[in-house]
């Protein structure tokens, strides 16, 4: 039975940070992409970034560049998001999700737009005060 159980949401101010990680179980965590993603209150839920199955590719959305790095430890099966410099419009429930590698998975394409992805988890919660 596959698991994906992200952690390390919480309330911080702006301008501050936090890492959020995600581990995935019951699967073989390098044959995936990996995804993060969020969703405010009221809106879509958008890509934040994804990583290439050993992480020598990524993808990241415009408003996260240069804020957040994704980063992954495949002996470990976790995910990372590293997001600093943080904003209230980052305020969100943030979800990994894993996608099988195929030819048809693209980083920038199908994964930031949260297609196909095989396997979501439920979330962790992200809060910044202003």
């Amino acid at each position: 039975q596959v698991q994906v159980v992200e952690s390390g949401g919480g309330l911080v101010q702006a301008g501050g940070s936090l890492r959020l990680s995600c581990t995935a179980s019951g699967l073989t965590f390098d044959d995936y992409v990996m995804g993060w993603y969020r969703q405010a209150p009221g809106k879509e839920r958008e890509g934040v970034s994804c990583i290439s199955r050993r992480g020598s590719s990524t993808a990241y959305a415009e408003s996260v560049k240069d804020r957040f790095t994704i980063s992954r430890d495949n002996a470990k099966n976790t995910l990372y998001l590293q997001m600093n410099n943080l904003k209230p419009e980052d305020s969100a429930m943030y979800y990994c999700a894993a996608v099988f590698f195929t030819a048809a998975v693209s980083l920038g394409g199908s994964c930031m737009r949260g297609y196909g992805m095989d396997y979501w988890g439920k979330g962790t919660l992200v809060s910044i005060s202003s």
